[in-house]
């Protein structure tokens, strides 16, 4: 087992990602991982309830996946993007019976980020000179110069400083209806977030294309209005404009669909998406785009590449894990599991007066605390994600770990995001730890008779 000090001088000579450095001190070394569990060097035991970056799908030591990556290691583990390889090949008919019907051709990457750079291209080839991209601001579309800008949340924020974003970008109001941008109350609101983009595009002018996770991913699993969707894609239509789907992190049955905007009944003119199509057990993105947005190229260049485009090793995991899917969903289990995940995320936040909201879908939800239910007072904001303050979801994610749960936080949420796998007494083991841990939230929280809001449900039973 390795040494504190050899721990140390790994962490001197690399660089912890999205954090100030002084911070990158005594990560956790692990070592080990199985199902939905992973272990530290010392062999204790973690749930892994946000299923590490939301991309663990299937939990870890998939034998086929793994059987998969190897034989394709010993047969062919690597060859230019401009070969044609049976990888390839398999991992385009296996895509083919899980994407959205309409979505035909595919750019294979290594990456959400770059599966979103490669859709910024092939949307601003293709409208030109129309330009400008429309996103939210509580979003998250990667870490590259160009997906950082149109990137809503703080990490832009401080690309921007370093003038490390691109030109072009505009932020459109979210369909955040527990704190609606607009002050209003669904469904009275008329659904203004999705109008209001009718507006921007007429008003902007030059408008290529809007870009959208369908269910929110790190800022908040946000899940729109049921009109949401549809008005959107009506509005796409009428003015020439490309929608594109980020199915990045909501992709891959994490909402009960294979992909989220599935659940509106909306084909996107892009879909990207990464993480679970993989189970993440090797680095894949992929970018789909319907026939109409491809026949531009076909007398045009794409202008786009790099030399792990259609990585065969890669690739070799697509069809591996559409198997596992299938039969993993063809089981009930998910869905079994789903609803007791929603119950119990409902009956944890009845005991915490630090939950002001539960939201999601399937195996992905989110817990936004709050100082004051009533008048929805945040404990931290965005300027403080990258600032020197205190994060409360960071001190009740910590307090998780001390009893054996991993769950990722962001500035104002907890990300439950469990492998499709877990069971619903391993979704109990984690929720005795979240209920240990809601206690540090809640001695700093306003005692209130305000229930916690359901704002997903938009006043359904």
């Amino acid at each position: 087992m390795p040494t504190k000090d050899e721990i140390q001088d790994l962490v001197q000579h690399t660089f912890g990602t999205w954090r100030r450095q002084e911070l990158w001190k005594s990560p956790l070394l692990v070592k080990d991982a199985e199902g939905v569990y992973f272990y530290d060097a010392e062999g204790r035991r973690y749930i892994d309830f946000s299923s590490q970056l939301m991309c663990s799908n299937l939990g870890h030591k998939n034998p086929a996946i793994i059987e998969a990556i190897v034989k394709q290691a010993e047969r062919l583990p690597y060859a230019a993007p401009g070969f044609i390889t049976e990888a390839a090949m398999r991992a385009v008919e296996a895509l083919r019976t899980v994407l959205p019907e309409g979505l035909e051709k595919m750019f294979f990457s290594t990456s959400g980020t770059e599966a979103n750079e490669a859709a910024l291209k092939l949307a601003r080839q293709s409208k030109a000179p129309n330009y400008k991209v429309l996103s939210r601001y509580r979003s998250y579309h990667g870490a590259t110069a160009a997906s950082i800008s149109f990137t809503g949340d703080p990490r832009r924020i401080l690309a921007e400083r370093a003038r490390c974003t691109i030109e072009g970008v505009r932020f459109a109001p979210d369909a955040y209806c527990y704190r609606c941008p607009f002050g209003l109350e669904y469904p009275s609101c008329e659904v203004q977030c999705g109008r209001y983009l009718d507006y921007m595009i007429q008003e902007e002018g030059n408008v290529a294309a809007i870009i959208v996770e369908p269910v929110v991913g790190t800022n908040g699993r946000i899940v729109p209005p049921p009109e949401y969707f549809p008005l959107v894609r009506e509005i796409c239509d009428r003015h020439g404009v490309l929608l594109i789907a980020d199915e990045v992190m909501s992709g891959w049955f994490r909402t009960g669909k294979a992909f989220a905007v599935e659940h509106w009944g909306v084909v996107p003119d892009i879909l990207t998406t990464a993480k679970g199509c993989t189970g993440a057990y090797v680095p894949a993105g992929v970018t789909a785009t319907t026939q109409e947005v491809a026949g531009f190229f076909e007398q045009e260049t794409f202008d786009h590449g790099h030399t792990y485009a259609y990585h065969p090793l890669v690739l070799s995991a697509i069809p591996a894990a559409v198997r596992e899917y299938e039969k993993l969903m063809a089981s009930g289990l998910p869905q079994r599991v789903a609803a007791h995940l929603k119950t119990r995320l409902y009956e944890l936040a009845e005991k915490h007066i630090s939950v002001g909201d539960v939201r999601g879908l399937g195996h992905f939800w989110a817990l936004e605390l709050v100082k004051n239910r009533a008048t929805r007072e945040p404990f931290n904001t965005k300027a403080d994600k990258f600032g020197k303050v205190p994060l409360i979801t960071g001190q009740v994610a910590a307090k998780a770990m001390e009893q054996g749960v991993y769950i990722a936080a962001w500035y104002d949420n907890l990300i439950v995001a469990p492998p499709l796998i877990i069971t619903e007494a391993e979704v109990d083991e984690a929720m005795q730890a979240l209920d240990a841990a809601l206690q540090v939230a809640d001695q700093s929280a306003v005692e209130t008779d305000f229930p916690f809001s359901k704002s997903s449900e938009f006043g359904a039973a």
